[in-house]
């Protein structure tokens, strides 16, 4: 198998068994690691798992790169927090609702964003991000520069209690492994066969009659749901909802998730999320430093991992993960 079909094989009869025995065995790894970690640190990995795969739905298959994804992970965080503090929603719901809130900032942003290409397009997407920034700093139900905090866990679906961090970690699990699978679905999808056409070449696909822009749109609000998503139950998880979350740094940490975990690969970003999040546990300790440690190790990582740690593991075997 070539590097170009690496990426782009098409699974046929369903999923492949290499990736089948992947996601069973991540859903067992982690449906076990709780009794061995901190539940909250697991559950930010999940969590930024998942929006880095969904960020890399848009620039590994698409050939999208966005610099303001953070406005959908942290408008999220804000309007399920909001959903679940203030209209005493259910966790389900409060997700929901900031997932549709991401869903229609996406669409809005996207249908600028997509009429631009190259750093034009990135440019568009940051300056977006900005204006969400700074309406969430100013906005009165966020609460400004302290957030929302003490957002209450109810009872899901007003009958199962998940105020503990271990019985609300396996409803953050379902909830990522059900995003994760969609994203996957999405790929190796007629749909994601046409992604990955414009990603190879836009004026090609165009000659062939897709309705170019239509695509573009419609993924870059996929992604914009997943990452709210993402974003939305994180807010459940720590119980806050923050200008970090917002942060113009967010989009940059998801970045390097992608890169360092492998673009164009269906599990890079997962690998990439756990590397960034538990880089960033555990050298809190050395404070302002963790952003030089996080810099240097990001070099490395691009010199002796050029498609990511995942795509050469890939490339080593001869398969597309």
């Amino acid at each position: 198998m070539t590097d170009k079909t690496l990426d782009t094989a098409t699974p046929r009869g369903g999923m492949p068994p290499l990736h089948r025995a992947i996601f069973v065995g991540l859903l067992v790894v982690f449906a076990v690691a709780p009794f061995v970690l901190y539940p909250v640190f697991l559950m930010k990995i999940l969590c930024f798992a998942l929006f880095a795969c969904a960020f890399n739905l848009l620039l590994g298959y698409g050939g999208l790169l966005s610099f303001g994804h953070a406005a959908y992970f942290g408008g999220a965080s804000y309007v399920s927090a909001h959903a679940a503090k203030v209209w005493g929603l259910t966790p389900e719901l409060s997700v929901l609702c900031g997932t549709a809130a991401a869903a229609l900032l996406g669409l809005v942003i996207g249908s600028f964003a997509i009429r631009r290409q190259g750093i034009y397009f990135a440019m568009i997407t940051l300056a977006f991000a900005q204006m969400v920034f700074f309406f969430s700093l100013q906005a009165p139900f966020t609460g400004g520069e302290d957030g929302i905090q003490a957002i209450p866990r109810r009872a899901l679906f007003g009958v199962f209690n998940i105020s503990s961090d271990i019985n609300f970690y396996y409803f953050v699990l379902a909830v990522v492994f059900a995003g994760l699978l969609l994203i996957y679905r999405i790929i190796h999808s007629p749909f994601g066969q046409v992604l990955k056409a414009i990603r190879e070449s836009e004026p090609r696909a165009i000659s062939l009659g897709y309705r170019v822009n239509s695509y573009k749109l419609a993924l870059f609000v996929l992604s914009a749901a997943l990452a709210g998503l993402a974003g939305a139950t994180k807010a459940l998880v720590f119980q806050l909802a923050s200008l970090t979350d917002v942060h113009w740094s967010m989009s940059g940490e998801v970045v390097l998730m992608a890169l360092l975990g492998g673009m164009n690969t269906i599990f890079g970003p997962i690998a990439g999320a756990a590397v960034v999040v538990t880089m960033q546990n555990y050298f809190a300790s050395f404070g302002a430093w963790v952003t030089v440690l996080q810099g240097v190790i990001f070099v490395l990582g691009v010199l002796l991992f050029r498609q990511g740690i995942v795509g050469v593991i890939a490339r080593w075997l001869k398969r597309p993960l």
